[in-house]
């Protein structure tokens, strides 16, 4: 999909230095994929801990059981 955008040219070419990226679109491609994993990862964090699990369960069996 083209798409034009006004980028700042020097956050631009910090990302392609550190990135040790050839071109602008794989450096804007690169910086979306972490974009997007980070906002998972944070998902993923705010559950930790929301996890319950049953009382009764005996981990050590289940896993012997295998």
């Amino acid at each position: 999909m083209p798409t034009n955008l006004a980028i700042d040219d020097t956050l631009l070419r910090r990302a392609l230095k550190l990135g040790q990226l050839k071109t602008k679109k794989e450096t804007v491609t690169e910086a979306l994929k972490e974009f997007i994993e980070r906002r998972e990862q944070k998902k993923i964090i705010k559950n930790l801990g929301s996890i319950r699990f049953r009382e009764d369960w005996n981990y050590k069996r289940d896993r012997n059981s295998r």
